[in-house]
């Protein structure tokens, strides 16, 4: 649990580091369609391959990467064995009883994995790259039309940056009630799956106790520095760049490509 990267930033001064977040954002949604537009290795490749370049711009190490792809690792091979042993085609390899493995089960289990993997590695970079105080700023930004109806925006965008930052500090918690708990003789490797659950309670008690202090805490921190004010000045100015200008045509050839691969090269099987 100590090894999961979501939510986390890493410091340093790159080229994607300095870009606005509001166009982060905006990238980030049309990455993600821009997957799931992809009927095609191509596709994929392309949006590969420009995920390749952020993560070279953005001087992330490659390590930060793995770790955000090992939080998922399960949920990739579970997707692939049963899309491998459950995905019909024409050209069958292996068969037994319900299982069948084919060759445009392979395919699709890989090109599913290919799109889980960009999935998981693109949202990782904007948690890389921005801090939460800038994603707060620029979703509150992006925002701005709701408050027309009187939607509180800033509490909506205040609400989701202290959830993304929680994220690590509860799982960090996690691993110290653990190491708590095992100094004192628990133990949650062995038995059967009813004897780990149970195993468990003596983590997630302390764990909602501790992240009630907290969030007790730092409503209280915010109390004492009059936060709520209805007009709330910001320290940085949010201001478009030419680095913004590059990634949005980045973005913008991105999708225009993929929509015609999509259009001109036929489905993965």
């Amino acid at each position: 649990m100590k090894e999961v990267s979501f939510g986390q930033y890493y410091p340093v001064d790159s080229f994607v580091h300095r870009m606005d977040p509001r166009l982060k954002i905006v990238f980030l949604i049309g990455f993600i369609v821009a997957i799931f537009v992809a009927n095609s290795f191509y596709g994929l490749i392309a949006c590969a391959g420009v995920l390749i370049l952020i993560i070279a711009f953005s001087r992330v190490p490659f390590v930060k990467i793995l770790k955000a792809v090992r939080g998922v690792l399960f949920l990739v091979l579970f997707t692939a064995v049963i899309n491998i042993l459950f995905h019909g085609g024409e050209h069958v390899y292996w068969k037994w009883k319900i299982f069948t493995v084919t060759r445009e089960g392979i395919v699709f289990s890989a090109y599913l994995i290919l799109r889980l993997v960009l999935l998981v590695v693109c949202s990782s970079m904007l948690t890389y790259t921005t801090t939460p105080v800038s994603l707060t700023d620029g979703i509150e930004s992006l925002l701005t039309p709701l408050k027309w109806v009187h939607f509180p925006v800033h509490a909506l965008a205040l609400i989701m940056s202290i959830a993304l930052r929680f994220i690590p500090i509860l799982m960090e918690e996690t691993e110290r009630i653990k190491n708590a708990q095992k100094a004192r003789g628990a133990d949650f490797e062995s038995g059967g799956l009813i004897k780990r659950i149970r195993a468990f309670i003596p983590i997630l008690v302390p764990l909602l106790i501790s992240a009630l202090r907290k969030a007790e805490e730092l409503g209280d921190a915010m109390d004492a520095r009059c936060y709520g004010g209805k007009k709330r000045t910001k320290y940085k100015k949010l201001r478009f760049t030419w680095r913004d200008l590059v990634g949005f045509l980045t973005l913008a050839i991105l999708i225009t490509g993929v929509a015609l691969l999509r259009v001109y090269v036929g489905d993965i099987v």
